[in-house]
């Protein structure tokens, strides 16, 4: 029996895990340990563990590690929490693998828990880039700390072996977030709006926004830029809370400064998958800095206004508009991605973190037949090409 501890730490990483989640549970020999903590245990964010439960998960290990502030002592001391706690959940479930994805710095903290135990890491989505926020570096750190990698593209893959990464621990699998949006039924549009709380008979603008970690403008002035340049659309608007990075606390006054008491704006601290997908299917089009819009929205041909420099660096489909944070910019963008002949454009959109597998496969696949041992765990520079 293979034993493989996977790590989620808010809604949005839980959304792109869980068709491997699914493949794994169901695999034979394997047995699936979900350990859950960043904002998936914080009320103001959704208390988001409850929805892994309530998909028929079981969560074999959680704790807090998130301290209450959003400066950077407390996101620190959040790192540090992090790492104490994941190892209590390794010290007592012994997993002979690990999986984590993306950037975060719960992830990261992970990662470092698992150096001392010689604890394989399996890495999703390394490679990429986002030179706005300091996930960039975690991401990197994070590469440099796990054995096999999952890297949604070539671009990324060749990254990875950049970064001295020996071929053979690099599979291409696409981005596993994809993998369920065929399977996820459609849901109608008053039904959807029951459940948002909105009219939803015009297609809802989606918006997002994260602190930009990096920039030297403080969170809290660049989301009241950002929210200013929406203030006059009069289209039904969805707007999702920012996560738990450094600042997010000035983001989350905006946000709901911007959505106040106006009838169609609502302000959602976590959607679920299933709400979610339905509306990037009718969605007017995406505006933030979101990695969806890189990531998901081209499998739904939905226009995206990428603001600011959060996810500069990332390959992106024709769907995305870049632009500054400034308000005419955005304002001219959405004139833009509105336009009927600009989503037109859009149809057959080929996402570039797309496979011709399902991602969740060649995961599951490439965790249940490597060998564990001393070739897995000993890494050695490469020098070279990925080929």
């Amino acid at each position: 029996m293979r034993r493989i501890a996977v790590v989620t730490t808010s809604r949005a990483d839980y959304s792109l895990y869980r068709s491997t989640l699914r493949k794994l549970s169901a695999e034979p020999g394997c047995e699936l340990l979900i350990v859950a903590t960043g904002t998936h245990l914080v009320p103001a964010h959704g208390r988001t563990v409850e929805t892994l439960m309530s998909d028929g998960f079981d969560v074999a290990a959680q704790f807090d590690c998130l301290e209450e502030g959003d400066d950077p002592s407390s996101t620190a001391r959040s790192m540090a929490r992090a790492l104490a706690g994941f190892s209590g959940a390794f010290e007592r479930l012994r997993p002979d693998w690990l999986v984590v994805l993306g950037d975060r710095f719960e992830m990261h903290a992970a990662g470092l828990a698992a150096l001392p135990y010689r604890l394989p890491v399996a890495h999703i989505h390394g490679g990429e880039i986002t030179a706005g926020a300091y996930d960039d570096a975690l991401r990197h750190s994070l590469t440099k700390l796990s054995h096999l990698h999952f890297p949604a593209t070539e671009l990324s893959a060749m990254r990875i072996v950049q970064m001295g990464e020996e071929p053979w621990r690099v599979t291409v699998s696409g981005a596993p977030g994809l993998d369920e949006f065929e399977t996820i039924p459609n849901i109608d549009r008053e039904e959807l709006g029951r459940l948002v709380g909105l009219d939803l008979a015009q297609d809802p603008l989606l918006v997002t926004f994260h602190p930009t970690t990096l920039d030297l403008v403080p969170p809290a002035i660049q989301a009241c830029r950002f929210f200013g340049a929406l203030a006059d659309r009069q289209e039904p608007i969805v707007v999702s809370m920012p996560n738990a990075d450094t600042g997010n606390l000035g983001v989350r006054r905006h946000a709901e400064e911007f959505v106040g008491e106006k009838p169609n704006r609502r302000l959602v601290a976590a959607l679920g998958p299933e709400t979610y997908v339905n509306l990037m299917r009718i969605g007017a089009a995406m505006v933030g800095n979101s990695s969806s819009g890189i990531i998901e929205a081209p499998s739904f041909g939905l226009p995206v206004v990428n603001v600011g420099s959060r996810q500069e660096g990332r390959e992106r489909a024709s769907n995305v508009i870049d632009v500054p944070l400034e308000a005419s910019a955005v304002r001219s963008a959405l004139v833009q991605a509105m336009d009927p002949s600009f989503r037109a454009g859009l149809t057959g959109l080929a996402s570039p973190f797309r496979q011709s597998r399902p991602a969740c496969d060649i995961i599951t696949e490439r965790l249940m037949r490597q060998s564990l041992g001393s070739e897995l765990v000993v890494k050695r520079w490469h020098d070279g090409s990925r080929s």
